[in-house]
């Protein structure tokens, strides 16, 4: 037996358990239909809905498995984030497993950005990339004993105290061939559940891509590299009428970083939805360079209902600071054709990039007010290994290099303000587009708080000027 697991307990996350849009785990799910599809008896330990890690120790004494793949879902945002619960989660379910005498492999980018916690606490193998598509080959070595160092793209430890590279995995372009996930393994009628009674609809997720091809230069790629690989927009459509059998979801959600890269690709999956009848209501991912008059008028015929932009900043200053490649009239221009096609928008804002001060900040603001996107997702900067924006600040960073759950919007690094004031800032940017009115005398406050810093901080401003 074949044990598929992920780290993601929603309780333990208090902005994710309030918020009760929970995704099964899609990376984990396509694992595991990949294994099946070689043969192999598989069991999931689906760790959204479970009251604690002490679940998973009850899970192997059910399933008593031989090897154990914890295979993080490297298409959710949260993955790449690893907050400091969900790395204690993972590594307490690597030791459990370990203690079990299953076999151990990681997947996920903490795992690949630090190997040796992982390691030592148990796994035989840390899988870089894509581990559901490395799932069989190391399931094969495991089973038979075959030494792990053939294997191709693992972190092993090498006996001497030090970490040993396997070759790199060839990159799988037949996306195509894949199986749709094993949906049958997850108790969608939890999900469901939780949908419903928070939002009043369920929401599932779906994959038509990996990677992305440009390069802002704070986005981490561990996963999928700085590619773009795209499945066939008849591959998505027939797993869209598929799914609307087997989980009938009252939504979709793409958690592709950027869906369809081409005006072609997504006029052609229009005509493959309608012509399948397999139309579910769906939100996606893009950029504001992307949404043009066609695109837009696909997108609505498909059945679109709300796309999110990384708008990031109202300052190009700072879109040039992050080599962003977009410009702020492509914002506007997004934002107002994706409402003539009746597509509500949804902003991406991140505070706090250097050098983003005061002035920046209200051209966010003001950009806000003069577009009304229908929702916005604020953060700060977050630096993550592997980015020339982690490289930059990394001489500035202490101890703690992750939050401890999503909602601490914690400064990492030495910005010009710090955390308490940009959480101020958070909610008074959501206020003015949750509520639809301006709060002037809390715009007012803040102007105050920013002057205050200044005086209080004059060399670190003439530093970030």
């Amino acid at each position: 037996m074949i044990l598929v697991a992920h780290s993601f307990y929603l309780r333990r996350d208090g902005k994710q358990f309030e918020r009760s849009r929970p995704y099964a785990p899609l990376a984990t799910l396509l694992a595991a239909a990949i294994l099946r599809e070689q043969g192999h008896a598989v069991a999931l330990f689906d760790a959204t809905f479970e009251p604690c890690v002490e679940s998973f120790t009850t899970c192997l004494q059910a399933e008593a498995p031989k090897v154990v793949l914890l295979i993080e879902d490297n298409f959710n945002y949260l993955t790449k984030m690893c907050t400091e619960d969900r790395r204690a989660d993972a590594l307490h379910m690597v030791a459990a497993a370990r203690r079990a005498g299953a076999r151990v492999a990681v997947n996920g980018p903490d795992a690949s950005d630090n190997p040796r916690l992982y390691l030592d606490a148990g796994a035989d193998a840390v899988m870089t990339g894509e581990g559901e598509l490395g799932a069989a080959a190391i399931v094969d070595a495991l089973e038979r004993g075959l030494p792990l160092d053939k294997v191709p793209g693992l972190i092993l430890c090498d006996g001497q105290g030090g970490l040993r590279h396997t070759p790199p995995r060839l990159q799988h372009q037949a996306l195509d061939a894949l199986p749709f996930p094993a949906w049958d393994l997850v108790d969608a009628q939890a999900y469901r559940e939780t949908w419903t009674r928070a939002h009043g609809r369920l929401s599932w997720n779906m994959a038509a891509s990996r990677g992305c091809p440009y390069a802002c230069n704070w986005c981490a790629k561990p996963t999928f590299g700085r590619r773009y690989t795209q499945r066939s927009a008849a591959s998505i459509a027939e797993e869209m009428a598929r799914l609307k059998h087997a989980v009938a979801p009252d939504h979709v959600w793409f958690a592709d970083d950027i869906f369809g890269m081409t005006e072609d690709w997504i006029a052609a999956f229009a005509e493959e939805v309608l012509r399948r009848d397999a139309c579910i209501p769906f939100m996606m991912q893009s950029r504001a360079n992307l949404i043009t008059e066609p695109v837009a008028a696909a997108l609505a015929r498909a059945g679109a209902e709300e796309v999110w932009l990384g708008v990031e900043s109202g300052s190009q200053r700072i879109l040039d600071a992050m080599d962003k490649g977009t410009q702020i009239e492509s914002v506007r221009t997004a934002t107002r054709t994706l409402r003539r096609h009746g597509i509500r928008s949804g902003w991406f804002l991140q505070l706090g990039y250097p050098p983003e001060d005061w002035e920046d900040i209200l051209l966010t603001r003001d950009l806000l007010r003069d577009e009304r996107p229908d929702e916005i997702g604020v953060s700060v900067s977050y630096p993550l290994p592997g980015t020339v924006f982690h490289a930059r600040v990394v001489a500035e960073l202490g101890a703690r290099r992750n939050w401890r759950d999503t909602d601490e919007l914690a400064m990492l690094f030495q910005g010009t303000f710090d955390t308490a004031f940009y959480r101020l800032v958070r909610d008074a940017l959501h206020a003015d587009v949750d509520t639809g009115m301006v709060d002037e005398l809390r715009w007012h406050d803040l102007a105050q708080r920013a002057d205050a810093h200044r005086s209080a901080s004059p060399l670190r401003m003439e530093l970030r000027a």
